[in-house]
């Protein structure tokens, strides 16, 4: 388990690696009405699937194989020490893409996702943390539909019109009073 936390399966959020994920949690839930579903019907019709959620604990740390490579390319190009940290690059790229609120995918150990959004993003930092970046991020998956115009065929065309035909609209309807059955709260003579 540790070693896959560091290295056996590339991790990801969007484009930027996560080299230690130190807890993953996974969540898929079922929406089930409330309402009575009556005996025999289809029990799918009266439940639906959230879009998932994943929360992602993981760390950076301006030791890491990356921030050294790029400290040494920065040295050997003859730029001199970077001024800014590896940590604090990838600190503003997590929240460079929840700001720019665009679809990405997620890799983990588990399952790949994809068109998710951060929902949250938490960052713990104390006096152990000092050259690490502990992040806590909280991702939701976005339902992404596309939607088709279609027409129906001519209403000639069609067996049963009545019940397939588009809508016709034809004239305003008045509502008539009712007789109540025998024994009803309104005589029929009242009519």
């Amino acid at each position: 388990m540790i070693l896959d936390m560091i290295t056996l399966v590339p991790k990801s959020i969007g484009s930027i690696t996560i080299p230690v994920l130190i807890e993953e949690a996974h969540q898929d839930e079922l929406q089930i009405t409330e309402h009575p579903v009556e005996k025999g019907a289809e029990i799918n019709d009266h439940a639906f699937k959230r879009q998932p959620e994943v929360v992602l604990k993981c760390g950076w740390s301006n030791s890491d194989l990356a921030a050294l490579a790029g400290l040494a390319q920065s040295i050997f190009s003859g730029g001199g020490l970077p001024s800014a940290d590896y940590i604090s690059t990838v600190y503003s790229q997590l929240l460079a893409l929840q700001e720019l609120r665009e679809p990405f995918d997620v890799v983990t150990s588990l399952r790949m996702y994809d068109s998710m959004l951060f929902k949250g993003l938490a960052v713990l930092k104390d006096q152990k943390t000092g050259a690490a970046l502990s992040v806590t991020a909280t991702l939701k998956q976005l339902r992404i539909v596309e939607t088709q115009v279609t027409t129906l065929p001519p209403r000639e065309n069609q067996a049963d019109p009545a019940a397939t035909a588009e809508t016709q609209n034809t004239g305003v309807k008045a509502a008539t009073p009712a007789t109540p059955a025998p024994g009803g709260s309104v005589p029929p003579t009242s009519m």
